[in-house]
């Protein structure tokens, strides 16, 4: 009897055997996944991005065809739009130091907005810019790039001031710890960006600019045309940031601008934004200003009469030397005296930074429909330092919807 039981459990085992034998040999037989290959590789069908299946199989031509060149038929078309460009240049001033700083900024740039519309770059530098800065510049950008020098009348101190005096203001100003107050280079910067930059040989050439800085970042898609907008809109100048000016820097500046303005009258425009920079008609300054290291404006203006006659009167005022006058407050008074007030436009679209301060855009709709990476608490806009809001109130526009919360 256990002999027979023995034989049995031989026989059963020897059926579980053979059965798992069957079902190994039959999983041997099933195809591998044919899963795309990236590297030149023709033998196996492509993934179509699109809709995530495998793509119809190559024709024996098909495969002749592709055998040395990269299949390129399921890439992206250029994302460049189309029409009509501009007469339009983003300008920056930087020196070879500065290489790797613009380079972020016109990544940011070119990534956010122009590489679908492919706009020069102008470069202006008091100095000779070298081979590696423009190799690494020019290979950034998606349109034609242009290098110029200042000339050194645009960059060094008039006949008509008085350098001991100058030399004098930096000494008290650094004592003071007044930023940037001893340098020397930056009142340079600031006078050229005030009067100068407009005339450069290079920047004749164009009519609209964008203003870029070396470190300045870009958090929201611009899907449009700034520049079309511009013009069509009949804008001439527009700013993202707005805050007060420190007021040690600029003590004399606003007697220094109603001078100009009693001597040029015409020039000061009806409908104008003095209830933006002054609470007491233009008695005093309450040192409100666009930040200028953000700027997307009109060349024309800044060559009219109007703008150079008041640059030209400022300049021999002797501020931008004796005190520190900056381009911001020049550029921002000039704007809110000769231009309407409908001339000049705030982009709360375009998410913007440059240290210490952040414009994102009010509005959690826009900011994920065009894909920003901003933090919305970080928006200075609302902050009491800021002029914005003063802004929308002269020109009694209405605050985007949920400005509130960032208040």
């Amino acid at each position: 009897m256990a002999g027979q039981q023995r034989y049995l459990r031989y026989i059963v085992f020897a059926l579980i055997a053979i059965i798992l034998l069957f079902f190994i040999s039959s999983s041997s037989s099933v195809p591998s996944a044919q899963w795309p290959t990236y590297k030149g590789d023709q033998s196996q069908t492509a993934a179509d991005p699109s809709t995530n299946k495998p793509a119809a199989p190559q024709t024996g031509a098909e495969k002749e065809s592709t055998a040395t060149t990269p299949n390129t038929g399921n890439q992206l078309p250029p994302a460049t739009a189309g029409g009509e460009r501009m007469n339009a240049t983003f300008v920056t001033l930087a020196r070879d130091s500065d290489i790797w700083e613009i380079a972020e900024s016109i990544r940011h740039i070119e990534d956010r907005f122009n590489r679908k519309f492919n706009y020069d770059w102008v470069f202006l530098n008091d100095g000779d810019f070298g081979e590696e800065f423009i190799k690494v510049t020019t290979a950034l950008v998606s349109g034609k790039t242009k290098y110029g020098k200042i000339p050194k009348e645009h960059w060094s101190f008039p006949d008509f001031i008085d350098q001991d005096r100058a030399a004098k203001v930096r000494e008290e100003m650094k004592e003071k710890k007044i930023i940037y107050g001893d340098s020397v280079s930056y009142r340079h910067m600031c006078r050229y960006e005030s009067g100068f930059f407009f005339r450069h040989p290079l920047m004749l050439d164009y009519e609209w600019y964008w203003r870029v800085e070396p470190s300045v970042k870009l958090f929201c898609d611009i899907e449009y045309d700034t520049f079309k907008f511009m013009a069509e809109n009949k804008k001439k100048y527009s700013f993202t940031l707005s805050l007060y000016e420190y007021v040690e820097t600029i003590p004399t500046l606003w007697d220094a601008v109603k001078n100009f303005t009693s001597v040029y009258p015409q020039h000061v425009v009806e409908g104008n934004s003095m209830k933006w920079i002054s609470e007491d008609d233009g008695k005093t300054y309450n040192h409100c200003h666009f930040w200028s290291n953000f700027e997307i404006g009109n060349l024309n203006w800044l060559r009219s009469d109007a703008y150079i006659d008041y640059f030209t009167s400022l300049d021999y005022a002797g501020g931008f030397f004796y005190e520190r006058w900056g381009d911001a407050p020049v550029h921002s008074i000039a704007a809110a005296l000769m231009l309407k007030k409908e001339e000049i436009h705030f982009f709360n679209d375009i998410a913007y930074y440059h240290v210490p301060f952040t414009h994102c855009p009010t509005g959690e709709e826009y900011r994920l429909s065009h894909k920003c990476s901003c933090n919305p608490k970080d928006n200075f806009d609302w902050n009491g330092y800021s002029c914005t809001a003063r802004f929308f109130e002269v020109n009694g526009m209405e605050k985007p919807a949920g400005y509130e919360k960032e208040q």
